[in-house]
């Protein structure tokens, strides 16, 4: 169930357990804040409150992150680790300027009948993020509504936070981005024409546009896979997929393109799909002539076979 804004909340709404968050990426620390909301609900509906666009988009104008998922498979991800439903909350100018005070009664209390409210150790809410953890406790002393306060999941040296794994996206580390996002990273767009020159080359690759503000792995050749209805039944296909500008053909674009292993009729122009990242297998390299590049080439796809096998 997904409401998108507090007019979608019914009016009956029953008390429910409270989350919230950005929950960009839905890692592993979002996971376990979920899992301790759902054990701690005492039979009452889990919501997970989420924003778009992001805060410090509204905040401050032109620095919006890279994104570790769109919003309609945040709030599919959020649902599949345990929230009854989503309230897509729209982060304006009016709703960042609510004080504390204002969003635990409009928000938590009048729309959604909180009982429990279940966040980050490290929660600040309102305007400036002037409410902490203590604030909201005191707020739902006032309001009827208990406050249970989950400590960060992560090692001795760091937590596992959106930031830390763009970070380890856009620098090719995808293989730690997976093992904490608890599944590979993703990145959606549109398969739209490129040069054809993979086709030509023996190697036909489906060219992604990426939505707006993707976190895009450095450049370089993953092994991956190819997905196909995203946001529906999925179909994983095994590809070695491409970021970089093609610089062994002057390229200036800097492109994401797969190939998917031994597929060659594939028709995707105009399809809404994915690629999701495994390992990186190299940096994107210019090479002296084509006979060189298929070489290379070849051996990627053996490299793709090898590490998705395994």
């Amino acid at each position: 169930m997904r409401f998108d804004g507090l007019a979608d909340v019914p009016g009956d709404w029953p008390r429910s357990t409270v989350t919230i968050g950005v929950f960009d990426g839905v890692h592993l620390g979002h996971q376990a804040l979920l899992a301790r909301a759902k054990a701690v609900s005492d039979g009452h509906r889990l919501v997970a409150v989420t924003f778009d666009p992001h805060p410090i988009e509204v905040v401050r104008p032109g620095t919006h992150p890279a994104l570790l998922t769109s919003l309609s498979r945040r709030v599919s991800l959020l649902q599949a680790v345990g929230a009854d439903a989503v309230l897509v909350l729209p982060f304006t100018k009016e709703l960042s300027g609510l004080t504390p005070e204002e969003f635990a009664r409009d928000v938590l209390s009048a729309r959604l009948h909180a009982s429990l409210v279940v966040v980050g150790a490290n929660f600040r809410f309102g305007h400036r993020a002037s409410g902490t953890v203590e604030t909201l406790r005191e707020l739902g002393a006032v309001l009827d509504f208990d406050v249970d306060a989950v400590e960060l999941v992560g090692n001795q040296t760091t937590t596992w936070s959106s930031t830390y794994i763009r970070e380890c996206v856009t620098s090719g580390q995808v293989a730690e981005a997976a093992l904490r996002l608890g599944r590979p990273h993703r990145v959606e767009g549109v398969v739209v024409h490129g040069d054809h020159r993979g086709r030509e080359l023996g190697y036909p690759t489906a060219n992604l546009q990426p939505i707006e503000h993707a976190a895009i792995p450095a450049d370089g050749v993953y092994a991956g896979w190819l997905v196909r209805e995203p946001n529906g039944t999925e179909v994983l296909l095994p590809a070695a997929i491409s970021i970089g500008t093609n610089p062994t053909f002057d390229g200036v674009e800097r492109r994401a393109e797969a190939y998917v292993l031994d597929r060659t009729d594939l028709k995707l122009y105009g399809a809404h799909v994915a690629f999701d990242f495994a390992q990186l297998l190299r940096p994107t390299l210019r090479f002296d002539d084509v006979e060189s590049l298929l070489t290379q080439m070849a051996d990627d796809v053996d490299q793709t076979r090898d590490v998705l096998s395994g």
